[in-house]
């Protein structure tokens, strides 16, 4: 099984990369797939590939995390956020064996009610706007101390009589020294592209190389993250369209998160995403973009977590989590 892996990872790694950096021109479909679908990500700043919990909810970020630790888990999340737009997702893991699990989840946004009107704004009726990916998961021991993940993604995406279809992968591996409360995760993401597409020219999808490193203190509940994200792509400008500097470019991959765990029951959170406080910067207002924060209760096997972002300068949305074991 370990030598099935390896091939799998080196034979994915080489196909999608080589072919996908040079093809890459900034342009992406099934955005969706970004959004969080984890409270305690989104409290940590919305990106995070090396937090070790037994959370279900958090093998979208990593395929590595599932493991049969997570023996029956279920985990279900809602997202409000923006306006009438709301996400949903939903995920069940099961293990294979001492070493090995498997899981099945899905992912939901729905757009609310919008209006189809002819040129003359008469009105036909409600149009149908949703995306939608269902997601197989498989994760494997590869060592003591490492294990390694594969995601499988079928994507679906209607607005109106336009309609698409993807098929993608997330690859990705997780290290965890427990002895030193250490951590860290290498993720390739949403690899992949549509088959059938809105109009005749296929995008590939929002893809993304993602690394992190989880450290908790010795001497104290808290636990520092770090993390590092589009990876695969290093042109950023700022909101007059000029190209960033060295410095501003290297701060807006990264990701910082800060947990205070003093028990196995609570948890909270708190989180600082340098690119999005930078891209929703505007003169007056919005002081607080790019932060984030949450918290978590567990409560006779069922677990409860709450956080609140900034997705967008004019909203604030909120992140909730029901998660148990069956």
């Amino acid at each position: 099984m370990k030598k099935v892996f390896y091939s799998l990872y080196i034979l994915l790694f080489f196909n999608f990369f080589s072919g996908k950096l040079l093809a890459q021109n900034g342009e992406s479909v099934f955005d969706f797939l970004r959004l969080p679908t984890s409270s305690h990500v989104t409290a940590i700043g919305g990106t995070n590939v090396s937090l070790i919990e037994n959370d279900p909810s958090l093998v979208f970020q990593n395929p590595a995390f599932l493991g049969p630790e997570m023996d029956k888990g279920l985990s279900v999340g809602y997202l409000s956020y923006l306006a009438d737009i709301n996400a949903g997702s939903a995920i069940f893991t099961k293990a294979a064996s001492e070493v090995s699990a498997w899981g099945v989840g899905i992912n939901y946004v729905g757009y609310g009610n919008i209006q189809e009107t002819t040129p003359d704004k008469v009105i036909l009726g409600d149009l149908t706007v949703n995306d939608i990916c269902v997601n197989g998961f498989y994760a494997h021991n590869l060592t003591e101390r490492i294990r390694g993940g594969i995601t499988a993604k079928f994507v679906y995406s209607a607005y109106a009589e336009y309609t698409s279809i993807g098929l993608g992968v997330d690859v990705g591996l997780s290290y965890y020294n427990e002895e030193h409360s250490f951590s860290m995760g290498l993720v390739g993401k949403n690899l992949g592209g549509q088959i059938k597409s809105y109009t005749d020219e296929k995008v590939v999808m929002p893809w993304d190389i993602q690394v992190g490193i989880s450290q908790r203190l010795a001497h104290a509940p808290i636990r520092l993250s770090l993390t590092g994200m589009y990876l695969n792509d290093w042109d950023f400008r700022d909101l007059e369209g000029e190209e960033d500097s060295f410095l501003t470019t290297f701060a807006k991959h990264f990701v910082v998160g800060v947990d205070f765990i003093p028990s196995d029951n609570f948890w909270l959170g708190i989180g600082y995403n340098i690119k999005a406080a930078a891209d929703m910067k505007i003169t007056q207002g919005n002081k607080l973009g790019g932060f984030s924060g949450g918290a978590g209760i567990r409560v006779k096997g069922f677990e409860v977590g709450v956080a609140i972002a900034k997705f967008h300068p004019s909203a604030t949305s909120l992140m909730l989590n029901l998660t148990t074991s069956l």
